[in-house]
């Protein structure tokens, strides 16, 4: 069974806000500062996606694993 797009992004995107409460909260908890903990989640959600723009457009280099068909345009 194949995965619709909208449903791939939108498991990206309920994972990305899961994993920025979950920064948000753990901030909270070390600094007891509500506005520095936003700050700290904010910075995380920018940061994030571009390193996982650079970590797939790295993978894009990498050859091993793929077949010799996924390269056929």
């Amino acid at each position: 069974m194949t995965e619709k797009h909208w449903r791939s992004i939108a498991k990206a995107v309920s994972y990305r806000i899961t994993g920025t409460i979950t920064t948000i909260a753990i901030s909270w908890v070390i600094t007891r500062t509500f506005a520095f903990a936003i700050s700290i989640g904010f910075a995380d959600v920018v940061i994030k996606v571009f390193v996982y723009y650079l970590h797939e457009r790295a993978w894009n280099n990498i050859h091993a694993g793929r077949h010799a068909q996924d390269y056929q345009i």
